[in-house]
């Protein structure tokens, strides 16, 4: 049973946005589309709706991308970077798009992270190329005044995206790989107490495999820390309707709802998900 809904949200538009760039980043790709002043309706956390696939390769369905950072620029006006991993069909179909090619998108889908009303000190911690949503978020917090430090891990070197671009936004910044070839060996959750007690953190912020949220989450929950993570659940239609996305969530009078996370998420408090559930719900 599927607990009671918010709607889409109510900023999303669909409109044909034209690419502006399309560069190779070590075994990912930059993605940046044209949308004008819908640039504006666009929060840290928030994900877009693409349909992929030429005339005659057209999927039915949508296939959801998280947004890396929205920006102005006076050359292009309001632009949307995306981050992308080929993949599937359809991410391999995006990243084959050139400059000047024409995508159908619907956004900005699903919930942000909300930002602290004062200045408090933040944690990121990303987890391969879920990390490129936090970089815009750092942006925003550091805004804010607040102080960022973050953490990046992965199996291998290779899959941390673009580590120097995350040490100009925060901080400080510790790399993590589980076979040694970047950074420091070992999971990236490892020194997450250790910051917790040293910079008195008040919030975690989290993106990445939903194994390292689950594990985040325990560790917030033991230290009396807030943690908002971006789930990786997949979202195979972006809006709704094909339900493949659904999680356990606590509500606030104790019971369980299973929620779809492309409308209720992909933002959520991580104490709220029932973690040990993912995966084994109807």
């Amino acid at each position: 049973m599927v607990g009671v809904m918010t709607q889409i949200n109510k900023n999303a538009k669909q409109i044909i946005a034209p690419v502006v760039s399309n560069k190779r980043v070590g075994q990912y790709h930059q993605i940046i589309l044209n949308i004008g002043d819908l640039a504006a309706s666009c929060k840290p956390g928030n994900f877009v709706a693409i349909s992929v696939g030429g005339e005659s390769s057209k999927m039915v369905l949508r296939r959801a991308f998280a947004i890396s950072r929205v920006s102005n620029s006076s050359t292009f006006g309001g632009t949307m970077e995306l981050i992308v991993a080929p993949h599937g069909q359809g991410s391999k179909w995006l990243c084959a798009q050139q400059e000047g090619a024409m995508i159908d998108i619907v956004a900005p889908l699903g919930t942000a992270f909300g930002i602290p009303t004062e200045p408090v000190p933040v944690l990121l911690v990303g987890g391969g190329y879920g990390s490129a949503p936090l970089f815009g978020l750092a942006e925003v917090l550091n805004a804010r005044g607040c102080r960022v430090d973050m953490l990046l891990g992965a199996s291998t070197g290779s899959k941390i995206y673009a580590p120097m671009e995350g040490k100009r936004a925060v901080n400080s910044m510790r790399i993590y790989t589980e076979d040694g070839s970047m950074g420091q060996p070992g999971r990236v959750t490892e020194p997450i107490p250790e910051i917790i007690k040293d910079l008195d953190i008040a919030v975690i912020y989290s993106c990445g495999p939903m194994a390292m949220l689950s594990a985040i989450t325990k560790i917030s929950d033991q230290y009396g820390v807030v943690h908002q993570c971006a789930v990786e659940e997949s979202m195979a239609c972006g809006i709704g309707i094909c339900m493949t996305c659904v999680l356990p969530v606590e509500n606030e009078d104790g019971s369980i709802s299973n929620v779809r996370s492309c409308i209720d998420g992909p933002v959520m408090d991580g104490s709220k998900v029932q973690w040990d559930q993912v995966g084994t719900q109807l």
